[in-house]
């Protein structure tokens, strides 16, 4: 992360591919993007210009799933359009929005393209480091150089894995070094800055940011014809003698950690919320396109005592897609409400001043609304293929994308314990036994 007086990170270039990912295709470009005159400011503002960017990232959508293409060009429209800045801070150019309009925005883009709502999503989070644990001075000049080089950012902070190691680099003592491997770093591939967490020899935690593009990360091809969320780029990474100055240690003054209390473990119900919103956008897109090709092109069946002309006018059409859609807008309200929970809690000011049990509420909620939307989620994007007919499995309409896409992210940790999460707070209620404990994935 940069010190007091920065240095902008090298420009993203497209690498050569190397002989192990000869299946990863060049972007074929088959949609041009236009030049924005300006950034949105007002939240519809920025719900008009995701709007717009969604549908561009939709029209082909499939084609670069399928070329396991990775989405340089399409990273760069997220940042010219402006979404990239939402939370950034006023004095620097940015919107000074907050987690409302982002959790909004990332489901809007995801109803477009899955992976690019959940890399949007994972740019805002980690965006959100420097709030979760810096310091006063750390979060204002991290905040305001991030969002004034428009930087997009992705992270390597898979708890799965082993931490980076994390030491006192040996010639300067005002320098850490990190080490180490990870097997998943969404997005941090085609990112500007990578959020870098490891473990001191003491055991204590470090978060810090770090320019993507230098010598000593090396990036994997192995993310290739994955089940599904292709476009996020979730291979591996290796962190080689990566430097940082204790002064972007986060949270960290003359090398001690200063704790925000409960705030400081918010990030887990916040990542899983960022979750949720682009479940809740996938299958947003899924039955919006199932209901267009419904209405254009489903026929109804003639082998039947009384045929339906449409298949618009085939009743278990009809209450196929009124369950559906009764359902979408019951998910719809629950998550727009634990969103307004989230953006009260994020944004409580002083940080210290949220309690453990305000963040145990909110977790609960956020595993309640994620258990929701993955059961109907996964039934949407399977379902629309019954509601629309044999003919709807041609890949040109790529309707597979959104099923793919939603199965493969909800295994990123198991729904069954968030089952269970929910199912100890309604046996046991508010409190010690009810309440989930923070965890790397609660």
């Amino acid at each position: 992360m940069a010190p007091a007086a920065t240095v902008s990170a090298p420009a993203a270039a497209t690498p050569v591919a190397a002989k192990s990912s000869s299946r990863i295709q060049p972007d074929p470009e088959a949609v041009k993007y236009p030049n924005f005159e300006a950034d949105p400011v007002t939240p519809d503002e920025f719900f008009q210009r995701a709007e717009q960017v969604s549908e561009l990232l939709h029209q082909d959508e499939a084609i670069r799933d399928r070329g396991n293409v990775v989405p340089y060009r399409q990273v760069q429209l997220l940042k010219d359009s402006g979404l990239v800045t939402l939370l950034g801070p006023k004095s620097a150019g940015g919107a000074g929005l907050g987690w409302k309009e982002a959790y909004r925005v990332i489901r809007i883009i995801a109803r477009g393209d899955g992976s690019l709502g959940q890399l949007l999503g994972y740019h805002y989070l980690w965006f959100w480091a420097a709030a979760l644990v810096g310091t006063d001075e750390q979060r204002k000049r991290i905040d305001e150089w991030i969002t004034r080089e428009r930087f997009f950012i992705g992270g390597a902070v898979n708890p799965r894995d082993s931490d980076l190691s994390v030491a006192q680099h040996p010639d300067d003592e005002t320098k850490l070094v990190f080490n180490g491997k990870k097997t998943f770093s969404t997005g941090s591939k085609v990112s500007d800055i990578t959020i870098l967490e490891g473990t001191l020899a003491d055991g204590n935690h470090v978060f810090a940011a770090v320019p993507s593009k230098q010598e000593g990360i090396v990036y994997g091809d192995e993310w290739v014809d994955t089940l599904g969320m292709r476009g996020t780029q979730s291979g591996g990474i290796s962190i080689n003698n990566v430097v940082v100055p204790w002064a972007d240690a986060l949270g960290y003054v003359d090398k001690k950690f200063v704790p925000l209390g409960a705030y400081n473990t918010l990030n887990l119900p916040q990542i899983q919320l960022v979750f949720t919103s682009f479940y809740l956008g996938i299958a947003e897109g899924a039955l919006a396109r199932g209901l267009a090709y419904t209405k254009a092109n489903t026929r109804g069946w003639p082998y039947t005592p009384s045929p339906a002309s449409r298949g618009t006018d085939e009743a278990y059409i009809q209450i196929g897609y009124g369950d559906l859609q009764a359902r979408l807008w019951a998910s719809q309200a629950q998550i727009e409400q634990v969103v307004d929970q989230a953006a009260s809690i994020l944004h409580t000011e002083p940080r210290t001043a949220v309690t453990a049990e305000q963040r145990a509420h909110f977790a609960v909620r956020v595993a309640a609304a994620k258990v929701n939307i993955v059961d109907f989620g996964l039934q949407i994007t399977s379902q629309i293929y019954e509601l629309s007919g044999a003919r709807a499995v041609s890949a040109k309409y790529g309707f597979d994308v959104a099923w793919r896409d939603l199965r493969t992210h909800s295994l990123h940790d198991p729904i069954a314990h968030k089952r269970a999460e929910v199912g100890r707070y309604a046996l046991h209620g508010p409190g010690e036994d009810g309440w989930p404990a923070p965890t790397w994935y609660t």
